[in-house]
């Protein structure tokens, strides 16, 4: 008995990771488009929204020093506010980004080296295997992190000039 008592600790937990790794999760509605992102950091949400209904919630990572706005270049901090995606990069070192449009006014005359390249991205090139275990820490230098095939499915979904509020 005590046998598969240890076999059982030992293999649920993996069996646990599998089933979580494998797990479909639902795709965008094809042809759909966002009207805004809205992000809750504290909840490590991130939120399609498309005529004036939420459609999809992603869980994300963050930057390795979440709490509060990011307020200088290098401080690992996600920053807050309402921002833009003004940007699109297919050949990013991450599978894909959207720019965020960090650093707005504000930001720039609250700090005297605000850093910037604020993005939305898939993991590393050559890391996309990690999957969804990306979102078990925090670990981009300030950006939103999500997987390689959701940040395809925002790549194809979310106009440039799309709004993103960032909330704490």
């Amino acid at each position: 008995m005590k046998r598969i008592t240890k076999i059982l600790i030992i293999l649920l937990p993996v069996l646990i990771l599998i089933a979580y790794a494998k797990w479909p999760e639902q795709p965008l509605p094809e042809g759909i488009k966002a009207d805004k992102l809205i992000v809750n950091k504290a909840k490590r949400e991130m939120e399609f929204w498309s005529n004036g209904e939420r459609i999809k919630t992603y869980r994300i990572s963050l930057g390795g020093n979440p709490l509060g706005h990011k307020l200088k270049q290098g401080d690992s901090r996600t920053p807050e506010g309402l921002y833009s995606i003004n940007d699109k990069n297919a050949n990013s070192r991450f599978h894909l980004n959207l720019g965020i449009s960090y650093p707005n006014k504000t930001d720039r005359s609250n700090s005297d080296n605000p850093g910037g390249d604020i993005k939305i991205h898939g993991l590393k090139n050559g890391n996309g295997w990690i999957g969804k275990f990306q979102r078990l820490y925090d670990w981009t230098d300030g950006c939103i992190a999500i997987t390689n095939l959701e940040v395809e499915e925002l790549f194809a979904s979310v106009p440039i000039g799309t709004p993103i509020r960032i909330n704490p």
